[in-house]
């Protein structure tokens, strides 16, 4: 975990590897800001966590905590097992595109403002009826 929910237990996971981690960062900053608890885990490999202990993986993401967003600048594969069914992966769908690389970033979802959002939806609707929170 490189940052972690002040005053209780997160309601929200924020996780990514490499430079995705600096996105989950400002987004659990903003998450913060509005009174999410947030927390932000780099998972730079899903071998040795996947290795560790029930009780340690569960201690860093747990099973009850159901509103999770991952960031991947490459393919999306692989990261549903850690965000589950009720998730959100940020990942490239498709091809690139010719831009400045700050307007491509955006394109694909890479800024901050898009890991917030899907936070913030993911927060908004955590019970198994996905009735969601105004």
């Amino acid at each position: 975990m490189l940052a972690d929910a002040a005053g209780g237990k997160p309601e929200v996971l924020l996780l990514a590897t490499g430079s995705e981690v600096a996105l989950c960062i400002g987004a659990y900053e903003q998450l913060a800001r509005e009174g999410v608890r947030a927390r932000v885990v780099s998972m730079p490999s899903w071998d040795l966590f996947e290795n560790q202990s029930a009780d340690y993986r569960d201690s860093v993401l747990p099973p009850d905590i159901t509103a999770r967003v991952s960031v991947e600048a490459a393919s999306p594969l692989g990261w549903e097992r850690h965000v589950g069914q009720r998730g959100t992966i940020i990942g490239m769908r498709s091809f690139g595109i010719s831009a400045p690389g700050k307007v491509a970033e955006a394109h694909f979802g890479f800024d901050v403002a898009h890991v917030v959002a899907a936070a913030r939806a993911r927060w908004r609707c955590v019970d198994r009826l996905n009735s969601c929170r105004p």
